[in-house]
């Protein structure tokens, strides 16, 4: 068992602390995480040094046994009840957690909110949800990927190799491949797997919904002690990820600088305001491959200034489109029209 804490270690040893009412001994809870008692012990130790009200009590020879109680030094924790409204109304937002090991303890937490309310304030709150709505466009469900979801968070934690079964968006079908997992991204509600691929020696992303089985192997790696995900995606737009270095200025039309200029879009932008009441945005990336679809979305009221090769993209794009949306030769009544599989004598 690696030094390092194990999140998901320890966030269920938190909660079976809080939930068994005599406690647990360091044998018991090691048992239960199929760890060592040390690393229970080093856990332990975590938990006193952050401040949490871990108790202790030794029982009959001498055997102790540790819990989670309320901190005597502090408030005792509870909400006024214009914040159990706020909670409550606000749980949709807990959505992007299902599958994951905190999805319980959240669900846990409203059914305390819900018991707290009573079903007639419940009825009312639900017919004011409607006043917050979050939408699902391009959402994802993954609460029947949560064992995969928990094997790779075992797997980051431990830092041993997981063994997928992926379907890329270029492949005809699924197949094998051994990954290091280093993290999650949480992109356009979706979520992606970061991890080296050691065949390429390189840092790939694996959207979860094209992942079908995960095996943790007892084969060790080892991270970068540098490696963040923050700084892994500086110069990306999104999850899309290149060996390039490009600046890249955008010039936006009056009619929607004003939406550009209310987002962020990226930690290296630089926006301009011009004379006309246009925008220019500039920002540097890797690769073209989102930013190209997202200056398409603005349509004529966004042009690339730099670099040319992404102007040739777009404009290839753009003759593609037009195209396709050609006018069709109109069609003449009772005259049917060939096949592309038509042959002519």
């Amino acid at each position: 068992m690696r030094d390092e804490p194990s999140l998901r270690r320890q966030w269920i040893l938190l909660r079976a602390l809080v939930s068994r009412r005599f406690g647990l001994t360091i044998r018991e809870m090691a048992a239960d995480a199929g760890v060592n008692p040390k690393t229970i012990r080093r856990d332990l130790d975590l938990f006193r040094s952050l401040g949490f009200p871990l108790a202790e009590t030794s029982g009959a020879n001498g055997c102790k046994t540790y819990r989670i109680d309320g901190n005597p030094n502090a408030p005792a924790l509870c909400f006024r009840y214009d914040e159990a409204l706020a909670l409550y109304l606000g749980r949709r937002f807990l959505e992007p957690l299902a599958g994951t090991p905190f999805w319980t303890s959240a669900q846990d937490a409203m059914k305390k909110v819900r018991a707290l309310l009573g079903e007639d304030v419940l009825g009312y709150l639900d017919r004011c949800s409607c006043l917050f709505h979050h939408t699902a466009f391009g959402g994802h469900n993954y609460e029947q990927r949560a064992d995969l979801i928990d094997h790779l968070l075992s797997a980051m934690e431990d830092s041993k190799a997981a063994h997928i079964l992926y379907q890329s968006d270029r492949a005809t079908e699924p197949a094998y491949r051994d990954v290091y997992p280093y993290g999650w991204i949480y992109h356009k509600l979706a979520l992606y797997l970061v991890a080296l691929d050691p065949s390429e020696d390189r840092v790939k992303h694996y959207k979860l919904d094209r992942l079908d089985e995960v095996e943790v192997s007892t084969f060790p790696f080892r991270r970068p002690s540098d490696f963040t995900l923050e700084k892994h995606l500086r110069h990306s737009f999104g999850v899309f990820q290149g060996d390039g270095d490009h600046l890249i200025k955008i010039r936006f039309a009056p009619g929607v600088a004003r939406f550009v200029a209310e987002t962020r879009w990226h930690a290296s932008q630089k926006l301009t305001k011009q004379r006309d009441g246009s925008v220019v945005l500039e920002m540097r990336l890797s690769c073209f491959e989102e930013v190209r679809s997202w200056v398409l979305g603005f349509g004529r009221k966004a042009v690339v200034l730099e670099p040319e090769s992404l102007r040739r993209e777009i404009a290839e794009e753009l003759q593609a489109l037009a195209e396709a949306y050609a006018p069709r030769p109109p069609r003449r009544s009772g005259v049917p029209i060939p096949s592309d599989n038509h042959r002519y004598g």
